[in-house]
């Protein structure tokens, strides 16, 4: 999705999909809360990935490698 902020959703679509990403990626030490409904429209759960400045390109690569490698 779109976004201009240090908060980067990925749609993922649903509930129990985005809570085992979610748990997958915490498994790896990467901490990204899954979204659901209600707080977002069913269909729509999603992950939400929150950048800062603190993080180093490694570490965002370390994000993308794992979201390559979880099923």
């Amino acid at each position: 999705m779109d976004s201009t902020t240090p908060i980067q959703p990925l749609v993922i679509g649903a509930n129990a999909d985005a809570v085992r990403l979610s748990q997958a990626l915490l498994q790896r030490g990467i901490l990204v809360p899954a979204i659901r409904t209600p707080t977002v429209p069913a269909g729509t759960a999603r992950l939400r990935i929150t950048l800062s400045a603190a993080h180093s390109e490694d570490d965002i690569a370390q994000l993308v490698e794992a979201l390559h490698a979880i099923d």
